[in-house]
């Protein structure tokens, strides 16, 4: 393949990436995020970036609690315990909630919506709403990985006379782990994120911790969001 195919099909890549709405989204995120950290709470630039890219963010998540709320009423896996279920469909729910109220909260900061105070008070409400689905979402991906743990080893002691790694269920059970374990410390970054905006503990997760742990999460979920094949490339 020559340089200019081979640069036509990043590109291509780029634009497939691009196109999708949450990947724009997880972008703003990590601007958002990376301006809280850089402003410290304090007047300025990074603390307008902050604020108007969190705004901007809001219109990407229009009618995105249909999703969850989608989620919330489809028929579980039948391999899944009934634990990872009813903390799975808590997830969704709560999440749905933060979404949906998160809307009035962007009514509220446009002006649309004139009772400030209760903006404000359903502002507080989605938070500990998103905080408890960060929390769910850490518990299911520990469990999760501690299931996928022990069917690794397993697969081990069923091929330690051969080459594991050519063993295609093998290959898979790794990927899967090595997913959910990104996604586990991604939830676990959430949830101090949620933490910090809530100012639940201000003194240690001050505006800084808050957002270095934000855009940490939002690299991540872009990482997340790149389709295989450039997952491959970066491996």
């Amino acid at each position: 393949m020559s340089t200019l195919d081979a640069t036509r099909a990043e590109l291509a890549l780029l634009v497939l990436y691009l196109n999708k709405a949450e990947a724009r989204d997880k972008i703003c995120r990590a601007i958002q995020y990376g301006s809280k950290f850089l402003s410290n709470g304090q007047p300025g630039t990074a603390q307008n970036v902050d604020k108007s890219t969190s705004l901007a963010r809001k219109v990407f998540r229009l009618f995105k609690f249909v999703n969850d709320l989608h989620a919330l009423i489809a028929p579980p896996s039948k391999e899944t315990p009934l634990p990872l279920i009813l903390l799975g469909k808590s997830k969704n729910a709560l999440l749905s909630t933060f979404l949906f109220l998160d809307q009035i909260v962007w009514l509220g900061r446009t002006g649309v919506y004139k009772n400030k105070e209760r903006a404000e008070l359903i502002g507080r409400i989605s938070l500990f709403c998103w905080m408890g689905s960060s929390a769910c979402t850490t518990v299911i991906e520990l469990s999760e990985l501690v299931r996928i743990s022990k069917s690794i080893e397993k697969l081990e002691k069923e091929l330690k006379l051969s080459d594991k790694y050519k063993d295609e269920v093998y290959r898979n059970k790794v990927k899967q782990s090595n997913e959910r374990l990104l996604a586990l410390v991604k939830a676990s970054m959430d949830l101090v994120v949620a933490i910090g905006l809530l100012q639940l503990a201000p003194k240690k997760i001050t505006p800084r911790v808050t957002g270095g742990f934000g855009f940490l999460s939002s690299l991540i979920s872009c990482y997340q969001l790149l389709p295989s094949s450039a997952k491959s490339k970066t491996t």
